[in-house]
């Protein structure tokens, strides 16, 4: 079986802005994330992502700004991210119908925080994709130990990715996916900007490396995981967008917005069943100046590049899955998809 691997292991590099020290949306200081990863017997692929910024310990919220692409899916707490432009709460992910115990949990982890005695009121925001071709999804493994114990052992490190977490059972564009995660820096005139993004992979089309197109039949992955059932066209995709930019809830919107754009350049198909959701954050000063209209462009830039190698690296660092009623999601094949993409030219960096 092989070993997963990130992209650039694979001699893939994704655009030419450079990376933060770990590629991953943890170089943003102050933001960590935790998985709870369920697998049980046969049936139960499943689990929780959790995207904690630190800086919610000291500050009541976050500017914030929020894109949907395709509304098909749930997240709780959107509309209050739209109207007040903020968020209150890190962001988990989770699986399609464990999204409510998932924000219960969310608002026990917030209300037991120092400074949230007397709250009233919060805003607990949670997205999810359909993980239901490879798990029980009726059963609704997801309990609120699972979510607390993501939130609270998130760390700083480099996320696991691939079939972890909220991205267990999830597969995108013919293949297994999951998790994904990479970050750019962009120069702007107010300095150096990081931007970090963190993907739940789980939607249809075909997969596109550099350009290439890579169908499972290209690189011997059967098109259909069990006989006689037809395959899963994969639904959703939640991308988590975190940036040290000091942007405000408007710009953080034009951000997000970029995220979703991204999934065309790894070859999603945008169906109509499917729900893309971005969120992005800002964890920078808000008493400092919000950055001029201008430093968007290379912000823009980076969130491009970002999505679209955190979403390879979901697939690549994916291993083959099998699931409830014995169906199977497989990975992409690294040495043949490499093969693919050399008979089409494409330099793959040592």
């Amino acid at each position: 079986m092989q070993e997963p691997r990130r992209c650039r292991e694979l001699g893939i590099v994704v655009g030419a802005m450079p990376t933060g020290p770990l590629n991953a949306v943890t170089d943003v200081p102050g933001v960590r994330v935790g998985h709870t990863t369920l697998v049980e017997g046969d049936s139960i692929r499943s689990g929780v992502t959790a995207v904690v910024p630190d800086q919610l310990t000291d500050r009541r919220s976050l500017p914030a700004g929020l894109f949907v692409g395709n509304g098909h899916g749930k997240m709780v707490g959107a509309t209050q991210v739209t109207e007040l432009g903020e968020i209150e709460t890190p962001v988990v992910l989770t699986a399609t119908l464990s999204t409510f115990r998932a924000a219960d949990a969310l608002l026990t982890y917030m209300l037991a925080q120092p400074g949230r005695e007397t709250a009233g009121s919060l805003n607990p925001v949670v997205a999810e994709t359909n993980d239901g071709y490879l798990s029980d999804i009726r059963a609704r493994p997801v309990r609120a130990e699972h979510v607390l114990a993501a939130l609270s052992e998130a760390s700083g490190g480099l996320p696991a990715e691939g079939a972890v977490g909220a991205g267990t059972g999830t597969a995108a564009l013919g293949f297994k996916a999951g998790i994904g995660t990479s970050s750019r820096r962009a120069a702007t005139s107010c300095g150096t900007v990081t931007v970090g993004v963190l993907v739940q992979a789980n939607f249809s089309g075909v997969l596109q490396v550099l350009g290439v197109p890579v169908r499972p039949e290209q690189v011997g992955v059967p098109t259909l995981a069990r006989p006689g059932r037809p395959e899963h066209p994969g639904n959703s995709c939640v991308i988590v967008v975190a940036t040290d930019g000091r942007l405000d809830a408007r710009q953080l919107g034009r951000v997000a917005r970029r995220a979703v754009f991204a999934m065309a350049r790894v070859g999603s198909d945008f169906a109509g069943g499917s729900g893309d959701y971005a969120l992005a954050f800002s964890t920078a000063d808000t008493q400092t100046p919000t950055a001029p209209e201008s430093d968007l462009e290379p912000v823009f830039a980076a969130v491009l590049e970002a999505v679209e190698e955190a979403l390879l690296n979901s697939l690549f660092m994916a291993r083959t899955t099998a699931g409830v009623e014995g169906r199977v999601k497989y990975a992409v094949p690294h040495d043949r998809m490499r093969d693919l993409l050399r008979a089409h030219r494409v330099e793959l960096r040592a």
